[in-house]
């Protein structure tokens, strides 16, 4: 798969985001990169990175920021060696997943709810 058509499954993803979620979102932008740098790779095998201040962190100083960034890594994706419908799929679960962090739902809570 090129990087393109890996893009358009991102934003297929971020097309089909549930509407409670889409009416959230503040201020983030959402890119393809093709791997996670050195330092981020540290972090162990990522799928994606939310960098930012979460919406409930925002106070009423935060006007006039740098978006926020969400960053989804395509190499690692095809690493899993998925089928494109599978592929969809967890690329969808990793928009969701970064998404998450950026509405402020922490890792041990996702695990809570079972959507790590």
């Amino acid at each position: 798969m090129n990087r393109k058509e890996f893009e358009e499954l991102v934003d297929a993803a971020l097309s089909e985001l549930p509407a409670d979620i889409a009416n959230e979102v503040d201020n983030v932008l959402i890119v393809v990169e093709d791997r996670p740098n050195s330092k981020q790779a540290a972090l162990g095998n990522l799928l994606g990175l939310y960098h930012g201040v979460p919406l409930p962190e925002r106070g009423n100083h935060y006007f006039g920021a740098m978006p926020d960034r969400i960053s989804i890594f395509m190499e690692p994706h095809l690493a899993m060696g998925l089928s494109e419908e599978k592929l969809r799929a967890q690329i969808r679960r990793t928009v969701l997943h970064e998404m998450a962090h950026h509405l402020g739902i922490d890792d041990d809570r996702l695990r809570e709810i079972n959507r790590y």
